[in-house]
């Protein structure tokens, strides 16, 4: 994986995460909100390799950190995403393939936010964060992931072909 890359493809996920911190935040959704950024890292992720997994969480997690609404220590997204980009990593057979089966696509990165997040609040939990209640946490993260499924059929084609477009030619080969 080359630098150049690396560097795009963060610019790509600031650029997805300042359209979220502007418009898709301030969206009043029914049943708590949508985070199309979590969304657009975890589509990477996916179409990543065992290196870009890695890289690409822990880009992803610093990014989302820099969250002005974010009450949590700098830091923890970039784990729980690298936490993420490793299960990804090592699980990489056994995910296979995705682009064939655009549902089974859908499902999956509804799912592995919904992880994302539920590892959120186990890593605050144990850093002594207050976060809520148990019920509210569980409804936020019901609503995301619901929210999750019914947009990223929309906006799915849009994020493979930005990712093909930031593949270095040796890449592409």
């Amino acid at each position: 994986m080359s630098w150049q890359r690396v560097v795009n493809t963060s610019l790509f996920l600031f650029l997805v995460f300042i359209l979220q911190e502007t418009a898709v935040a301030r969206i009043n959704f029914p049943f708590n909100g949508f985070s199309l950024y979590i969304a657009t890292l975890m589509v990477l992720l996916s179409l990543e390799d065992r290196t870009g997994s890695l890289v690409f969480g822990f880009a992803g997690g610093m990014i989302i950190d820099l969250s002005p609404s974010a009450s949590s220590p700098f830091g923890q997204w970039a784990l729980v995403m690298t936490f993420i980009g490793y299960l990804f990593s090592v699980n990489r057979e056994t995910i296979g393939d995705f682009v064939d089966r655009p549902v089974a696509f859908v499902i999956f990165v509804c799912l592995s936010s919904a992880l994302a997040m539920l590892a959120f609040l186990i890593i605050g939990t144990l850093l002594g964060q207050a976060n809520g209640g148990l019920m509210r946490n569980l409804s936020l993260i019901l609503a995301n992931s619901l929210w999750t499924f019914l947009f990223v059929p929309i906006f799915l084609p849009l994020i493979i072909r930005i990712r093909k477009m930031l593949l270095t030619n040796r890449e592409r080969v």
